[in-house]
């Protein structure tokens, strides 16, 4: 007698939706929040509270700097919890941490205890729902479709640009700062802590493919695709000039972006415009970042990741130069050109280099890969933004950071240009 057959992972294999664009949809949210509360408002918080506190402005942005130095070192950590265990419980708690962490920063006035807080946020807080985490494990549900989905994904970095700079500023000019950190807490734990739930580690745990491929025939679920980069574990990927390459690269990038976010407001004030076309020119920059998405997305499919990396650093230093051209002639069509360029080269950075890693070093570990990466990734962007805030309060403009930061992208450029893929064998001991 026949029976009806029980239910299994191969009874999932050609679902209609595949699961894996629900993390592509979490990641957007995620990647929303992140940049929102840990980068992109920094600057909107940075005048009204060294004004009130009496602090000077590397003071307040050593605390994101900080924030950014303790993520680097969780990652570690983090990255092999993501490829053994999977990203929902990490989540979870980040959300309960950072909303704990931004409501304390609206209550405190004491100059250590800001700087506690950012390196609580960073170490086990807004970093356990960071890009590391989100694209990560994206990279282990998409082969295929991987440029697709990161492009998508991190959209969410570029809504985070659009929006939370205008919004933060319109509700610390009306409410206050302490008020504003506030409401970041609240958007934390509403959007963030639900969405955990949808997270899942690998397409495999639930009887899938990557791209809801079926399984071919003659492989068992677990095995990756043949089009696939082979695998390296963390140890093999130390051992190639590629990651050192692509490590110190992404490094100066982030550095150059950090820095432009932490005094992006205080620059174009002191460029003589207002405070509300400063917020406007980061809008900009958002938009900019979110119109890329498309164009990278595509690029991805059909070219180097190596060679739209060096072409996304170049885009992100000429909007500097323009920057710097705004303040030199007071027209602000100068400034929102240069935060357009900015924001569309800054669009380009997650998912190239998310790609580039999984390229160079495959989907099984890289989880690992990157988080052995992520404390030396964030040396640049830790010390810069403090560096540029030295300089302005040593010389009372920001002309010689922003030039700088110029130089940083054309460094990043070289470094990642001249970076290859390395071949298994090469690892092996």
């Amino acid at each position: 007698m026949l029976s009806a057959p029980r239910p299994g992972p191969d009874s999932r294999l050609t679902p209609r939706f595949f699961y894996g664009w629900w993390i592509v949809a979490a990641a957007v949210l995620l990647q929303f929040v992140f940049l929102s509360v840990s980068q992109s408002t920094v600057s909107v918080f940075l005048r009204p509270v060294v004004e009130e506190l009496g602090w000077q402005v590397w003071q307040f942005t050593l605390g994101s700097s900080l924030s950014v130095l303790a993520g680097a070192l969780s990652g570690v950590v983090v990255g092999r919890i993501l490829d053994q265990r999977g990203p929902r419980l990490p989540v979870f708690a980040g959300a309960l941490v950072s909303a704990v962490c931004l409501w304390s920063l609206g209550r405190q006035s004491n100059l250590w205890l800001f700087w506690s807080l950012h390196l609580c946020a960073g170490f086990i807080g807004w970093t356990l729902f960071s890009p590391l985490v989100v694209n990560t494990t994206i990279n282990k549900w998409f082969v295929r479709r991987r440029g697709w989905a990161l492009a998508i994904g991190s959209s969410g970095i570029s809504f985070g640009g659009l929006i939370a700079p205008f919004a933060m500023t319109l509700v610390v000019d009306s409410l206050g700062w302490r008020n504003g950190y506030l409401v970041q807490a609240l958007f934390v734990l509403a959007v963030v802590s639900p969405i955990a739930l949808i997270m899942r580690r690998t397409p495999e745990d639930a009887g899938l493919r990557p791209d809801g491929d079926p399984a071919p025939s003659d492989v068992s679920d677990d095995s990756p695709q043949s089009d696939e980069t082979p695998s390296y574990t963390s140890r093999q990927a130390l051992r190639t000039s590629g990651f050192w390459l692509l490590l110190l690269g992404y490094s100066m990038n982030q550095a150059a972006l950090a820095s432009v976010l932490a005094h992006a407001v205080p620059f174009a004030t002191d460029a003589s415009f207002t405070r509300s076309m400063a917020a406007l020119a980061l809008a900009v920059n958002g938009l900019g970042n979110l119109l890329s998405k498309a164009v990278w997305g595509y690029c991805l499919q059909r070219y180097s990741p190596r060679a739209l990396a060096v072409t996304a650093f170049s885009l992100g230093g000429t909007g500097v130069a323009l920057m710097l051209l705004s303040a030199a002639t007071a027209q602000p069509a100068f400034l929102f050109a240069g935060f357009f360029l900015y924001g569309f080269g800054f669009g380009g950075t997650i998912p190239i280099s998310e790609s580039l890693w999984v390229t160079y070093f495959g989907r099984a570990h890289i989880g690992a890969v990157r988080g052995v990466a992520q404390p030396l990734t964030v040396i640049g962007p830790t010390v810069a933004p403090v560096l540029v805030g030295v300089a302005y309060d040593l010389q009372g403009t920001y002309q010689l950071g922003f030039l700088g930061i110029i130089a940083i992208y054309l460094l990043a450029a070289v470094l990642v240009a001249v970076s290859r893929p390395p071949k298994l064998e090469s690892t092996q001991p």
